[in-house]
């Protein structure tokens, strides 16, 4: 076989990386670059559609499910692709990015499924981009280990076996990497470079170990969105030759848009679909943007007082679960993002209820299983689904018939009692602040106040600060929402960090690049739809 020819992509403004070129093969580059030039014209009309569907929100304040796909609902006879073996129990899932340690980790934490993620958990330096491809690949291969330099501590994979099934999460359509260009100068989508470059690589060894390409899709707004991705799918498994239907992907219900198109989404990807997520998060972010000028009715109070009883995410959770199990895919819940303390355990017994609690509920409820974010706290998850499901792998067979959910139930924000607070308010600010710092430096999961909080809870941070200010928020102590309260409370917090942290970590950070940035994206009249756009301007490396 011929040697392939020079990919037409450059890899530009990136210093070399140790081993990239076992990730940049010409080869991988060329299948990278076709999935640019065959599929990039369709992404950037959909991300146009985005914006269009946007401002018929803002127009009409409300949201239906579509007539144009109504036969696909009534239609009882379809069902998605059964399960492969290594993706049909998934009681327990752990989430993280894809450095050397958490690699090693996540696959030994005794989760079922690890989302192995370059996207909200990850900031996407040049590094953490390649080589978090390396760390995947030496994972399969075996040839992973690492010694933490500050404890001497050294890790190592279990055996195969006992080993966490990955499902790899890509950036969402929204983002370019800016480090891979094509002949005309335009940055690649950096979904077809997370996508394409994992499955080039580790396609054919995944299923030589028994298992497959597995993906999890974020940030999907429409059918159309599931489409593409179904088209992606299609010509990559040609493309390196394997079976058609090998690819399996969930795809995160994270849009309160793609809330009324669940089922249009699963039969778009039916030949590849293993189920839904409710990703809570970057859920309540989607409703604070997309109704962001319906007024009083759409303001949601402190992201902590929006628990999942609440009426709308109710419907939002049981409808997923029924909508799953209707069509024979998995329904997968929400994360727990609480990070154990080791020196106060009366902290961790007040959380570790709380996760149970909130375990318990999604498999009572239906689910097939849920996220966790700490090795710790798969032991009380895995209890939570092992208590409902015993021997059986899931709960597919739960149809919820019980469950009727109309359109308007979806974004009934006004159901709820609760108001924002000033306590609210600073604490979107603290997070805000400290998580921008933290992917400035290029880390994507940051433990901020016992929370792993990651991109989407930044998003909810400043989305609700800009939200609460618009809307004229008046708070419990009398404090009107108001750009120069926000500055106020951003400019005690920054004070704040410089005497905990003492001056010369301070002056080693990035904390007056993200207070500056939380305050432009939170207050500009001009919403960015997205943080992480502006910030990855910034992002160094």
């Amino acid at each position: 076989m011929s040697a392939p020819a020079p990919s037409p992509l450059a890899i530009v403004d990136a210093e070399p990386l140790p081993r990239q070129e076992e990730v940049l093969t010409d080869a991988a580059l060329a299948f990278v670059a076709e999935l640019h030039r065959r599929f990039t014209p369709r992404r950037d009309e959909l991300l146009a559609r985005r914006a269009e569907r946007r401002a018929e929100i803002a127009r009409t304040s409300t949201l239906d499910f579509l007539p144009e796909t109504a036969a696909i609902r009534a239609d009882d006879s379809w069902r998605v692709a059964p399960a492969p073996a290594a993706l049909n129990d998934r009681r327990v899932e752990i989430t993280g990015p894809t450095d050397r340690k958490m690699t090693i980790n996540a696959l030994n934490s005794g989760a079922r499924v690890w989302l192995a993620d370059f996207e909200d958990a990850s900031a996407p330096t040049w590094e953490n981009v390649v080589l978090g491809q390396l760390n995947l690949s030496d994972a399969y291969t075996r040839n992973i280990d690492f010694t933490d330099e500050r404890t001497g501590k050294s890790y190592a994979l279990r055996p195969n076996e006992e080993l966490a099934t990955v499902v790899m999460r890509p950036r969402g359509w929204h983002l370019d990497e800016r480090h891979l260009v094509d002949a005309d100068g335009r940055p690649v989508p950096g979904a077809f470079v997370d996508f394409g470059l994992y499955f080039f690589h580790n396609a054919q060894r995944l299923l030589d170990l028994g298992k497959g390409p597995y993906f999890y899709l974020p940030k999907t707004e429409s059918h159309l969105e599931a489409r593409l991705w179904n088209e992606v799918f299609v010509f990559a498994q040609d493309y390196v030759g394997i079976p058609q239907g090998t690819i399996r992907a969930t795809v995160l219900i994270e849009t309160i848009t793609a809330a009324y198109e669940m089922e249009e989404i699963l039969y778009e990807l039916r030949d590849h679909a293993s189920g839904l997520n409710a990703g809570r998060w970057d859920y309540l972010f989607s409703i604070v943007k997309n109704f962001r000028d319906g007024g009083a009715r759409f303001v949601l109070p402190d992201r902590n007082a929006v628990t999942m009883t609440a009426p709308f995410m109710r419907a939002y959770t049981e409808l997923l679960v029924r909508t799953c199990h209707k069509r024979g895919a998995h329904a997968i819940g929400g994360m727990a993002a609480f990070i154990p303390s080791r020196k106060d355990p009366e902290v961790n017994k007040v959380a570790f209820e709380k996760v149970r609690a909130d375990k318990d509920r999604e498999a009572s409820d239906g689910f097939d299983g849920s996220w966790v974010a700490h090795p710790d706290l798969v032991p009380i998850a895995m209890e939570s689904f092992d208590r409902v499901l015993g021997d059986k792998p899931n709960q597919k067979d739960r149809l919820r018939e019980d469950v009727h959910v109309e359109a308007a139930d979806l974004i009934a924000i006004d159901s709820l009692d609760a108001k924002p607070t000033y306590a609210g308010l600073v604490n979107a600010v603290q997070v805000g602040i400290r998580y921008i710092e933290a992917w400035l430096r290029g880390l994507g999961a940051v433990a901020i106040f016992n929370l792993m909080e990651d991109a989407a809870t930044a998003e909810i941070s400043r989305s609700q600060i800009w939200q609460w200010i618009n809307a004229g928020v008046e708070f419990e102590n009398g404090d009107k929402a108001t750009p120069e309260l926000a500055r106020k409370v951003a400019a005690e917090e920054l004070d704040a960090i410089r005497k905990e942290i003492g001056e010369e970590a301070f002056a080693a950070g990035h904390w007056q690049e993200a207070h500056d940035l939380l305050l432009k994206v939170a207050l500009d009249e001009d919403y960015a739809d997205f943080l992480t756009l502006p910030a990855y301007q910034q992002l160094r490396g």
